[in-house]
């Protein structure tokens, strides 16, 4: 399997402006994504920016970058020109890695791209994961995936779906009732693509549904190109989408970092 990995910084960010350059722990949080990309192992790791500040940032770690246009609305469309300038084959796996990610598994992205690899079927392959708490249903933050028995997406949306009408009545006053085990679904914004496919997306013109919920991959269901859904084998971190969400993550890995020193202090 010919794999590469890329990840898509945009610097302006309406939430955390500049995000991809935001410290965390003495480095920019897009080159902690970097770094946690190159240990997949899965091929080369290349950073698609449309900003010289964040493309200077990931050389100076050591990590390759292209510069896009500034033109593109969405991640994939920034991807597409990455695999068109480099020439990839067509049969390319090219893995999406978000670069708002800092605490990904490695795992997960080796895992998404031997998903897609064994499907030749599907155009897309993604990941999610079963959601626990009501509150995250109802938060428009919060992505869901409703997928058939063969794993192939139905729909992703904020909304919360599928609607458990008995359930969520009950959020009114009237009896609560469980909420179903493990019925619905948070999307995992991990993506592994064909080479082949990305110079028919970036074609393709936005869907309806794509507009009203600001999912890029809802385009791809509108024309019909299949999107594989897979449950992850190990929980994924928490993103960065808000200050909130980057103080959350610069705390997670302080604790990390002092866990790995108290470690090498005791063999020590």
């Amino acid at each position: 399997m010919s794999c590469i990995v890329v990840i898509p910084a945009r610097y302006a960010s309406v939430r955390l402006p500049g995000k991809p350059l935001a410290d965390i722990a003495g480095k920019p949080m897009i080159v902690r994504v970097w770094e946690r990309a190159m240990e997949s192992g899965v091929g080369p790791v290349v950073v698609a920016s449309d900003d010289e500040r964040v493309a200077s940032a990931v050389r100076a770690h050591g990590a390759e970058a292209v510069l896009t246009s500034v033109a593109h609305t969405s991640g994939t469309d920034r991807i597409a020109e990455v695999a068109a300038v480099r020439g990839l084959d067509p049969a390319t796996v090219v893995v999406n890695v978000q670069g708002d990610e800092p605490l990904l598994p490695p795992s997960l992205i080796g895992q998404v791209a031997a998903n897609l690899s064994r499907r030749e079927d599907f155009a897309i392959a993604t990941l999610c994961e079963a959601i626990e708490r009501e509150d995250d249903v109802f938060d428009p933050d919060v992505v869901k995936v409703v997928f058939d028995g063969d794993g192939r997406a139905a729909y992703f949306s904020r909304a919360p779906i599928p609607y458990c009408r008995g359930r969520f009545d009950a959020r009114a006053g009237t009896a609560p009732v469980p909420l179903p085990h493990r019925l619905h679904h948070r999307h995992i914004g991990l993506y592994a693509y064909r080479a082949s496919f990305l110079g028919r997306f970036a074609s393709l013109a936005p869907a309806p549904s794509e507009r009203a919920e600001s999912l890029e991959q809802l385009r791809a269901i509108h024309h019909g190109y299949p999107i594989h859904v897979e449950a992850a084998r190990e929980r994924p971190g928490p993103g960065v989408d808000t200050a909130a969400d980057l103080e959350r993550v610069r705390a997670i890995i302080a604790r990390q970092a002092g866990g790995v020193d108290r470690a090498a202090g005791a063999r020590r």
